[in-house]
């Protein structure tokens, strides 16, 4: 069963193998990308972050699942020396760093819990992959080319199973990602970077961070332990880390 729909402003994907998978299970995943996309986004006006940016709605009354986000903000700044900062250079706030790979994960334990085993949720190109394929193997994933305007130009395949996938760049919405210590002054070093991790709210909350590194960002992710990463820098050169190809 595989169901596409546009939300967040992005297509998102839902492919299950399991013979027992229904229409009501899928529902249930894009009503649940709905519910974030007007909780977060910052192009919303009425959306729960929009409200919060204006000073509307005070800290104790805010959400669980906004003071959630905002707890794992402040963790993966610590964690990343302050390069993933969610307090943009107009001091407001913008989650979208680590809402994203959060939400994916999210909806995908949706389908774990009803006892799906092989399936996979795509919202933009990130990914949360569990099980096998209809061939039984890995599901293989496609690493965009930053370069081009057509989704489905692919500089590299890599196969995951039970991971998570997170590409951060600025080919689909342009310099949105900032350096913390530079405000907003274009990042030029790189153009993309792909983090493979134990799940995809973990190598998204890297990958946005390693790309407001720049060309440092690779050797971030090659220290972090059960994370791989490959990296398209500004003239198309490829960099991957050390065991990156073990997903080739």
């Amino acid at each position: 069963m595989k169901r596409t729909k546009w939300i967040m402003g992005m297509p998102i994907t839902v492919v299950v193998l399991d013979e027992a998978a229904d229409e009501d299970a899928l529902q249930e995943v894009f009503e649940y990308f709905a519910y974030v996309d007007q909780t977060f986004s910052t192009y919303k006006v009425d959306s729960e972050i929009s409200k919060i940016n204006r000073k509307e709605i005070e800290k104790k009354d805010w959400g669980e699942d906004m003071k959630t986000v905002f707890d794992l903000a402040d963790k993966t700044k610590k964690e990343t020396g302050g390069y993933f900062d969610i307090v943009t250079p107009e001091k407001t706030f913008d989650p979208s760093g680590l809402v994203k790979g959060w939400a994916i994960y999210n909806a995908a334990e949706i389908l774990a819990k009803k006892g799906y085993k092989n399936f996979y949720v795509n919202a933009g190109g990130d990914i949360e992959a569990r099980g096998k394929n209809k061939d039984g193997k890995n599901w293989s994933v496609g690493i965009r080319n930053p370069f081009a305007n057509d989704r489905n130009n692919i500089v590299k395949t890599v196969f995951i199973s039970d991971r998570g996938l997170a590409t951060s760049g600025t080919y689909e919405r342009g310099q949105h990602i900032y350096n913390p210590r530079t405000g907003r002054a274009p990042l030029l070093d790189i153009s993309s970077i792909t983090v493979i991790g134990p799940n995809v709210f973990e190598a998204d909350r890297f990958a946005t961070a390693a790309f407001a590194m720049g060309k440092d960002g690779i050797n971030f992710i090659e220290q972090l332990s059960g994370f791989e990463g490959y990296t398209i820098d500004a003239n198309g050169i490829a960099t991957m880390t050390s065991g990156f190809e073990k997903y080739c």
